[in-house]
């Protein structure tokens, strides 16, 4: 788990929220605290979408909404004359995406496959008291000893930043 203080606040929301930047991950939840507090439950209620032949294949495949799909709807709780007072957004990478870091010769050099135990790769972005912070997770199904998928997971999202200009000290 990495704590990585973004440097450059404007920068990096411009890129969040009107990039394809992070159009790799999906959104578990978000709070957003302006006027008032809006909460955003990613899950993706199947129900919805029953019987309706028009229905977002990729959503289908996927537990929670992507990225994508609520980038503008956050956008416009965000944007305005006001910086929010605090917000939060939890984001997980897809899971296909997991399956090809996984696959990457990083990760084989030091293991065979993608730990049965692995959950999701999270991303948390938190905004609070002027300062902005990602906060990078592992979630299991249950209890590990073997560290490295974090540390697989610490350095790619590491490299992502720096590859997309995104600046950060470590914490």
């Amino acid at each position: 788990m990495k704590a990585l203080k973004i440097t450059e606040t404007k920068n990096f929301m411009g890129i969040l929220l009107k990039s394809d930047c992070f159009e790799d991950f999906l959104l578990a939840e978000a709070s957003i605290t302006t006027y008032n507090t809006f909460t955003i439950d990613g899950h993706i209620v199947p129900a919805f979408y029953k019987g309706d032949v028009n229905a977002p294949d990729e959503e289908a495949s996927y537990q929670f909404s992507c990225w994508k799909d609520l980038q503008e709807l956050c956008f416009q709780f965000i944007r305005g004359k006001r910086t929010p007072v605090r917000f939060h957004f939890t984001l997980y990478l897809k899971p296909d995406k997991i399956k090809a870091l996984f696959a990457s010769e990083r990760f084989n050099k030091e293991h065979d496959a993608l730990p049965e135990e692995l959950d999701q790769l999270v991303l948390n972005i938190k905004y609070q008291e002027g300062s902005l912070t990602l906060i990078t997770a592992v979630s299991y199904h249950s209890f590990v000893m073997d560290k490295s998928a974090e540390r697989l997971w610490d350095q790619y999202m590491i490299q992502f930043l720096e590859s997309k200009k995104i600046f950060f000290d470590s914490e």
